[in-house]
């Protein structure tokens, strides 16, 4: 066997092999290549699948283009001071076409670089405009305040935020202990007003039915009233003249009057009649 031409044939066989795998390169599902010549960046870019590229000399960095999900915790101050922990989620992306942009001008990390100081400043920002109450009664208004703030400084980087979300947001104890005395004393206005506004009912209730009963009492006295009127007057219209003659005999006690004359002398009427 001559090992002086089996051996540079092998060397080169192997040469050759992994002179072909060198030449290849796979760009996964959902990815952009983005290509480097000598280390550098030359703003070419592959889509997903399988390519060839100058073996030694060309490398692919595979630059994810799907959306990823962060979750950031921030810590702002609202309008009336008061300190507000919140974590946010974030949807975000690279689209294809900025690949290279984002690859070249922040590097792998971009997410740690632009993404979350990004977010931070931006809940600063929009917080610091509303009072902690406000914070609270318009959450998906200041979300939404937040995510333009956002998309603003970061989409001239060529990453895009598809979806943004406050998921927690807390306050300071010494604040929530203010909150939830703030909430019994409005709950004891509250029972106050309906116990009041209930007495008030209860009094007109009571009132109104002393009223009917009232009211209810003089018109049976004006029926009995009327009744014995309407009786009065149909006795009375009863009344003949002789029965009113016998009334008068039946009261008379049996003595005549005395009539003065005129030289002062006393007639009786009685003695009169014995005369006779």
């Amino acid at each position: 066997m001559n090992y002086k031409i089996l051996i540079p044939a092998a060397v080169a066989g192997v040469a050759g092999i992994v002179t072909l795998f060198s030449s290849l390169t796979v760009v996964p599902v959902g990815s952009t290549g983005v290509v480097k010549e000598l280390g550098a960046v030359n703003g070419e870019t592959i889509p997903e699948g399988l390519h060839f590229k100058t073996p030694f000399v060309q490398s692919v960095y595979d630059m994810n283009n799907k959306v990823q999900k962060a979750e950031i915790k921030t810590e702002a101050v609202s309008k009336d001071m008061q300190v507000v922990t919140t974590t946010i989620a974030v949807n975000f992306y690279v689209p294809a076409n900025r690949s290279a942009d984002v690859y070249q001008n922040i590097g792998k990390k971009y997410e740690d670089v632009i993404l979350t100081p990004s977010v931070q400043e931006s809940v600063k920002s929009v917080m610091a405009k509303y009072s902690a109450s406000d914070l609270v009664d318009s959450r998906s208004a200041v979300a939404s305040g937040v995510q333009d703030t956002l998309n603003q400084k970061i989409e001239h980087y060529g990453i895009y935020v598809s979806q943004f979300n406050i998921t927690d947001m807390n306050f300071s104890d010494e604040y929530n202990a203010a909150i939830e005395a703030k909430q019994v004393a409005e709950q004891n206005r509250e029972k106050a007003e309906i116990e009041a506004e209930q007495t008030v009912v209860a009094a007109n209730a009571a009132a109104e039915k002393k009223r009917i009963e009232a009211q209810a009492e003089a018109d049976a006295i004006k029926i009995k009233a009327d009744a014995e009127a309407a009786a009065n007057k149909e006795i009375a219209a009863s009344i003949s003249s002789d029965l009113t003659e016998y009334n008068k005999v039946e009261k008379w006690n049996g003595q005549l009057p005395q009539v003065s004359g005129a030289d002062r002398t006393i007639v009786n009427f009685s003695d009169t009649t014995d005369l006779n």
